[in-house]
């Protein structure tokens, strides 16, 4: 009796997915840059989404928080602020990825829009950058627009980097 055999994900599948990770991070440091402003795309953010929806919630987690000391790293004022942040982005997003990730655009979409707008509010509120009338604007209308700009360009990277994330296929 033949037992139908498991369809696992395969090391190529792996590889593909931590080099799209790292073309992220790699544009996070290389790209941003170059498009200073208040609203600003986060590719970090939308790395740690990607990978830890294909993650288990203390792998991701692990994830969040390596990235998260290579972000404060460059910023000594807040460490740690970062590390604590996508830890708890990355465990949330694997927790929650049978709810919201789906193939369906709008809701990737939309879950990148949450975790991002989740991780400006979380570090406007640890680090204490704003305060009074500056911390509503900041809350209420740069990071909705940061969150916006970073789950459009995570749309768009899904759908032209769709392959690095599939499984091959026999």
């Amino acid at each position: 009796m033949n037992r139908p055999q498991q369809q696992t994900p395969g090391v190529g599948s792996a590889l593909r997915a931590w080099l799209g990770f790292a073309l992220l991070l790699t544009a996070h440091f290389a790209v941003r840059p170059l498009f200073s402003g208040r609203a600003n795309v986060d590719f970090i953010v939308i790395a740690i989404l990607f990978s830890a929806v294909r993650m288990r919630p203390g792998l991701a987690a692990l994830t969040g928080f390596l990235t998260g000391l290579a972000v404060d790293a460059l910023s000594p004022g807040s460490f740690g602020a970062s590390a604590l942040v996508l830890t708890l982005v990355a465990f949330g997003a694997s927790w929650l990825k049978a709810v919201f990730f789906a193939d369906h655009v709008a809701l990737t979409g939309l879950f990148v829009f949450a975790g991002k707008w989740l991780f400006d509010v979380a570090m406007t509120l640890l680090t204490g950058g704003a305060s009074g009338a500056s911390l509503v604007v900041t809350l209420l209308l740069w990071s909705p627009l940061s969150a916006a700009l970073t789950a459009l360009l995570a749309v768009l990277l899904l759908t032209v980097f769709r392959p690095l994330y599939r499984p091959l296929t026999n």
